[in-house]
C-alpha cells in the first residue's frame, strides 16, 4: 500500500426548561450549570491576539504568530505545536465569532498540563496502551504520561516543538518539522509537513504529509477546541451535532478501546439522525462514565472530502461547521476536563467544564496494539498522506 491513510437534576425544571435539554450534567460538576445559567458569561470580543506575545525564542529557535485571511475569515496560528490560536468567522448577526479556544500569549501554550489547545498532535494522536507497541518482532517503549498509557506522543509530543514556518501567501501556511529516531520513543527519522490553508468556500483545511526512514506509525491530527457560540461561552451542550458514524470503538476505564466495533444504535452515542451534545451526556451509561462524557473514537460510515462526516450548529450564533476527512474515524471529546479555573483565555475568559469540544480526525486509538484495526503503519518509500477540512456557513 503506497498510502497510509489513514443531582441530577430535578425531573420538573428538566421538563419545564427544555434549553437545559434533559439533566445533562454530572452531580459533581456544578460548575456545568453554573454556567448554563449566566448567559451574561458571554464570550469576549473576537480578535486575533497581539502577535507580539508570541514572538520569542524557544530551545533556540524562532516563535510567530501568523494570520491567514480571505474574505470572511481570521485563522491565527503559531508555530509553537503548530497551534491554531483563533479562527474568527461571522455569525448570524454578521458579528464577527472567534470559535476556537486558545490565549492571547505563548507561555499560557507552555504551563503545566496544558489540554493541547489548538495543537498539531502526533506522531501519535490519542492512546497507546501502556506506552508500548512491537513492529517488525521489535517493542518499543513510549513516554508514560495518561495514566498507564501514551496519550498524544507523550510528553515529548509535536504539540511543543518549534515547527519551521513558512507563510505561501495571505491563505497558506506550511509547517515543517523533522523528528529524530528515538524521539519520544518512536522509531524513524521522520519528515512532517503540514499545511494550513483558507479555501474559497470558508473551510479551513488542513493537510498533513510524512516520510521515514525506517518502519514506524504514525497518527497526526490537530486538537482545536470548538465552542460555535465563541470561546469563552459557558456551554457546547446546546450545540446540535451529527456524525455519520454507525458505529464507534467503547473504551476500558483508562480510555483504551476494547477492541469491539460497537454499533451507536440505542446507545446515548447515536448522532447519526442529530441531537443536541448535552441531549444523552447525562445518562446512566458504562461508556460515558469511562470517558466522563464523551471521549471516544467515531468510525466513520464513509469518510469523504466531498460530504461532510460530522455537522455541528450553535443555536446562539447560527455559526455551522462541517468536517471533511479521508480518516477512518473520528474523536469527539466533550470538554470533560475543561475546569474554568485558570481564567487566562483569550480576552481574560475563562474556559469552563464542557465549555468546547473537539473533532479530531484520525485512525483509531491503540491500532498498533489492535491488529484488527486499519493499520497506522508507515514504511520507507511510502508516504503518509491525509487531509481535513473544517468548512464553516451560517444559518438564521
Amino acid at each position: 500500500m503506497n498510502k497510509v491513510l489513514f443531582k441530577n437534576l430535578i425531573v420538573p425544571v428538566c421538563a419545564a426548561i427544555p434549553f437545559l435539554y434533559a439533566c445533562m450534567g454530572n452531580s459533581n460538576h456544578k460548575n456545568s450549570m453554573d454556567s448554563l445559567n449566566t448567559k451574561q458569561d458571554a464570550a469576549p470580543a473576537a480578535r486575533i491576539p497581539d502577535s507580539a506575545n508570541f514572538s520569542t525564542q524557544v530551545d533556540g529557535k524562532t516563535v510567530k504568530l501568523y494570520v491567514l485571511k480571505n474574505n470572511n475569515m481570521e485563522l491565527a496560528v503559531t508555530n509553537y505545536g503548530g497551534r491554531i490560536v483563533s479562527l474568527i468567522t461571522d455569525g448570524k448577526n454578521g458579528k464577527p465569532v472567534d470559535v476556537v479556544l486558545g490565549y492571547d500569549k505563548l507561555d499560557s501554550y507552555r504551563k503545566p498540563k496544558e489540554p493541547y489547545f489548538g495543537a498539531l498532535i502526533g506522531r501519535y494522536g490519542n492512546r497507546i496502551a501502556k506506552g508500548k507497541f512491537t513492529l517488525d518482532g521489535k517493542q518499543y517503549t513510549l513516554q508514560i504520561n495518561d495514566g498507564q498509557n501514551s496519550l498524544h506522543g507523550g510528553f515529548d509530543g509535536f504539540f511543543s516543538k518549534v515547527w519551521d514556518a513558512k507563510q505561501v501567501d495571505a491563505k497558506t501556511l506550511e509547517l515543517t518539522y523533522h523528528s529524530k529516531d528515538g524521539e519520544a520513543g518512536y522509531p524513524g527519522d521522520l519528515d512532517v509537513k503540514v499545511v494550513y490553508s483558507l479555501t474559497a468556500d470558508n473551510g479551513v483545511k488542513i493537510e498533513y504529509t510524512a516520510t521515514t526512514l525506517k518502519p514506524t506509525v504514525i497518527n497526526l491530527t490537530n486538537h482545536a477546541y470548538f465552542n460555535l457560540s465563541g470561546a469563552g461561552s459557558p456551554t457546547i451542550l446546546d450545540h446540535l451535532l451529527t456524525i455519520n458514524a454507525q458505529r464507534f470503538t467503547p473504551v476500558d476505564t483508562t480510555l483504551i478501546p476494547t477492541g469491539q466495533l460497537q454499533p451507536v444504535a440505542g446507545t446515548p452515542f447515536d448522532f447519526t439522525k442529530g441531537k443536541t451534545i448535552g441531549a444523552d451526556i447525562g445518562k446512566t451509561d458504562d461508556q460515558l462514565k469511562n470517558g466522563k462524557g464523551y471521549d471516544h473514537n467515531f468510525v466513520l460510515d464513509a469518510p469523504s472530502l466531498t460530504s461532510p462526516s460530522v455537522t455541528v450548529k450553535s443555536p446562539e450564533t447560527g455559526i455551522v461547521m462541517q468536517v471533511f476527512t479521508d480518516q477512518p474515524g473520528i474523536q469527539f471529546y466533550s470538554g470533560n476536563f475543561l475546569t474554568g479555573k485558570d481564567k487566562d483565555g483569550k480576552g481574560g475568559a475563562a474556559y469552563p467544564y464542557r465549555s468546547a469540544f473537539c473533532l479530531e480526525t484520525q485512525h483509531f486509538p491503540n491500532s498498533p496494539n489492535t491488529p484488527s484495526f486499519p493499520s497506522t503503519e508507515l514504511k520507507p518509500g511510502q508516504t503518509y498522506h491525509s487531509v481535513s477540512i473544517y468548512k464553516f456557513s451560517t444559518e438564521k
